[in-house]
């Protein structure tokens, strides 16, 4: 068939966590409804990043494939650095100025 994502299953994990969380801080602040919506919004972003955490460390970038495992690659030709003024210079005061006697 198809491939199937192991690491969704995190998601409605970090939400119920994070409800759960939330609804206790709501229940501290005697406000349930902002403590629903913080629980709701931490938990989604709990559960997408150990989505991500899961889907990184499942497929780890295999040797001799032509992918690095991410990043920028430079190419050779690209090496030299320009070096510089760019013509950004403050003179370094503003004139001075302050409280007369």
């Amino acid at each position: 068939m198809g491939m199937t994502n192991k690491g969704a299953a995190f998601l409605p994990i970090g939400i119920g966590m994070g409800v759960s969380i939330g609804v206790a801080l709501g229940v501290a602040l005697d406000n349930i409804g902002l403590g629903l919506a913080l629980g709701t919004a931490i938990g989604s972003g709990l559960g997408v990043a150990l989505m991500g955490a899961v889907n990184a460390k499942a497929s780890p970038a295999k040797k001799g494939d032509g992918s690095d495992g991410g990043g920028a690659v430079i190419p050779s030709s690209d090496t030299h650095h320009q070096g510089g003024h760019d013509g950004g210079s403050d003179g370094g005061g503003d004139g001075g100025g302050g409280a007369g006697d």
